[in-house]
């Protein structure tokens, strides 16, 4: 499937994603092997906040609007 160059990524997973990589990147000292990295990342998903995915969630309609608004190009979010 073609992909617009300047199509947007609505999908509030993506921004769940980048608050667990975030968390990994700063996990310190950062997990050696396979069991390390298991237990690190179920750790860093429950560290996430639940207001933080709650806001993510009310922010869609918001996000949708802009997307909209500038014809699925550049938007602040």
């Amino acid at each position: 499937m073609d992909w617009p160059a300047y199509s947007p990524d609505l999908n509030p997973i993506e921004h769940v994603w980048d608050m667990l990589g975030r968390g990994m990147v700063a996990r310190q000292p950062s997990p050696t092997c396979l069991p390390e990295l298991r237990r690190a990342l179920l750790d860093e998903w429950c560290d996430i906040p639940q207001d933080q995915t709650d806001n993510l969630i009310l922010s869609m309609p918001r996000h949708y609007k802009a997307c909209i608004a500038s014809f699925g190009r550049h938007t602040p979010y």
